[in-house]
């Protein structure tokens, strides 16, 4: 969600900040901000409401040089987007102060520090942290210390970077709930809320984990971790090319990410996949015990990844034999759930930090399995470092690599074949995938990353179609079986960023309701690969002429599909079909794409959402 950006260094660190900054702006946001301590010991801010370059131009108008700073971009959860609610957070003119997350207890603790004397000039959670701090600081004057005290008050998410003019030689983070990484220089040292943000200065890295504070000076880092005991954490270097944040030919990162995709796919696919089998060791050395025991499935996502899970129900109860669950994480976690004997958790996200979905996962662990709670838990994410991936028993990782447009396009992809080779893997151990079956499947793996090449060989083809949508307002989309969920992510796709009204709808339910919004104005697309259910989908696309509603169809090359009046297809490669609702996703992607820059809407960094939701 917000971004966070710190350094301590014997150079002006301005322009590292503010770059920092940039590479985070795909998280989403409404306002960026800087605080700098300078050489004459004075601590000095500028925020602005907008992009990051709206406070780069400020900066040049009236520059602030400093070796020590923390950086900010925020999207509002208390308060509206506004420069006084913007970050950094002072209390009085020495201390300074950026927040990630939401602190449940900022009005009782207002409340406090405002019959203290402290007077505050936002609307903002986060200013509730400096002026605790503050006052702490009256009490245990080393900063160290003081935050160390402060931060047992705070009820909540939050991952902090603290600096203070009084102190002028250690920047200090805190982690609870929103993740934070150290970046480590020869000489300086950096803190950030994604490695992203400081692969222009560093290569290596240490992760916080939860609870951990850090104070980090110019030549060292100490940790305490939740406890307050003093640990070592391990330092990576970070191996992925700074490639992967340069757009590079492609006119927005969506489109170069939907590009990705073949070699994201056959990425996720290595060293997973045996002659005839998935290699069941893939999801860890407990991963052959355990998926034996297992009698049922319960998936746990939010927005993309939950339409990826959707579409791992069709394949686990169909190919596997395996009941599955699929639930909203935000709404599971909220419930009373009666957990069936022998479940496997399932939990699904990008970044690993979606905040339903950890809270989720970790009312899930609260019931050990001998007391009626899930026999184990699976995370499928592509952050290996991520909270979702060090709180469960077992993981898969997608390997799709920084996903920089908000919009999620290859990571979709690359879950869904993690789910694949997790009910392959269920099934082959559990004894009720066919064989036969299973070898045909691998043998299918193996070959799609030349199967959604081929589907990206479609693009212009797509690009055309997409002016259908070009003074168009709402949209239906409808698919089958598998495929459900399928256009349900394609009708996320197409509200995400054209910012066009978009609803999607099992194909059978027209005739219940939907069907009534079916006009020449109500552009209705579909997916219908080659399958048993063909011909029913044919009988609903029908129903949609006759009301005079205009069709886009990506069609099977072999469903004997054409083009007619008010009726446009665009045939697809022939697939396997457990595999298609994989590649019928791709012209999906491209679709709700072109149109959105048909509509010149900002493609990247759509409106009022965000790339990783860390906060409730």
């Amino acid at each position: 969600m917000c971004g966070i950006v710190g350094a301590v260094a014997e150079r002006n660190i301005t322009a590292v900040l503010v770059e920092g900054l940039k590479r985070l702006e795909y998280r989403g946001y409404d306002s960026a901000g800087v605080a700098l301590l300078n050489d004459q010991g004075e601590l000095h801010r500028s925020r602005r409401v907008g992009k990051v370059s709206e406070l780069e131009a400020a900066l040049s108008q009236e520059p602030l040089a400093g070796r020590l700073g923390i950086a900010h971009t925020r999207w509002a959860t208390h308060g509206a987007p506004s420069e006084r609610n913007a970050h950094p957070h002072f209390s009085g003119h020495d201390l300074a102060v950026v927040h990630n997350g939401i602190i449940e207890n900022h009005e009782e603790l207002r409340e406090q520090l405002k019959s203290l004397g402290y007077v505050f000039s936002s609307d903002t959670d986060t200013e509730v942290i400096v002026h605790l701090l503050n006052h702490t600081l009256k009490i245990q004057p080393d900063l160290t210390a003081a935050l160390k005290e402060a931060v047992k008050q705070l009820h909540g998410a939050y991952g902090l970077a603290v600096i203070s003019a009084k102190q002028p030689d250690r920047l200090l983070a805190a982690r609870s709930g929103s993740p934070l990484v150290i970046g480590l220089g020869l000489g300086e040292n950096f803190l950030a809320s994604d490695q992203l943000a400081l692969r222009q200065v560093t290569d290596r890295f240490m992760y916080l984990e939860e609870g951990d504070i850090a104070e980090i000076q110019r030549d060292s880092v100490q940790i305490w971790d939740a406890a307050g005991q003093p640990v070592v954490r391990e330092s990576v270097q970070y191996h992925e090319g700074a490639e992967a944040a340069d757009k590079g030919e492609y006119r927005h990162f969506m489109l170069k990410e939907i590009h990705e995709q073949p070699k994201v796919v056959q990425r996720t696919l290595e060293g997973r996949l045996g002659s005839d089998h998935v290699l069941v060791q893939a999801f860890g050395p407990q991963a052959a015990e355990l998926f034996g025991k297992v009698r049922n499935v319960q998936i746990v996502a939010c927005g993309t990844s939950y339409h990826a899970g959707m579409v791992a129900r069709y394949w686990l109860e169909g190919l596997a034999g395996i009941p599955c669950q699929v639930e909203v994480a935000s709404e599971f976690r909220y419930r009373k759930v009666v957990v069936q004997p022998d479940t496997l958790f399932v939990s699904i996200s990008q970044s690993g930090e979606t905040a339903d979905t950890l809270a989720a996962l970790r009312n899930a662990k609260e019931h050990a399995p001998d007391k009626g709670g899930y026999l184990a838990s699976l995370a499928i994410c592509n952050v290996g470092i991520s909270s979702l991936v060090r709180e469960s028993d077992l993981t898969l990782l997608t390997q799709a690599g920084p996903e920089i447009g908000v919009a999620s396009t290859k990571a979709f992809t690359t879950q869904l074949v993690a789910l694949m080779l997790l009910t392959l893997s269920l099934g082959q151990v559990r004894g009720t995938l066919d064989k036969t079956l299973e070898a045909e499947l691998v043998e299918e793996l193996r070959r799609l990353p030349t199967r959604l090449g081929e589907a990206l060989a479609m693009d212009s083809v797509v690009e055309k179609v997409s002016e259908l949508f070009a003074e168009k307002h709402h949209s239906l989309f409808l698919g089958r079986g598998a495929q459900y969920p399928v256009a349900m992510e394609g009708a996320l796709k197409l509200k995400e960023i054209s910012y066009i009204h978009a609803e999607a709808y099992p194909a059978g339910e027209l005739k219940h309701g939907p069907l009534a919004l079916v006009d020449s104005d109500m552009p209705v697309v579909t997916v219908a690969p080659n399958n048993e259910l063909l011909e029913k989908l044919k009988s609903n696309l029908q129903e949609v002429r006759a009301r005079g509603g205009e069709l886009l169809v990506f069609a099977d090359e072999q469903a004997g599909m054409r083009n007619g009046e008010g009726t446009h297809v665009v045939n697809m490669p022939h697939i396997h079909d457990a595999l298609a609702p994989i590649l019928y996703t791709i012209p999906l992607q491209l679709l709700s794409y072109y149109v959105a820059v048909l509509k010149g809407t900002d493609v990247d960094q759509p409106r009022n959402l965000a790339k990783s939701v860390t906060v409730e």
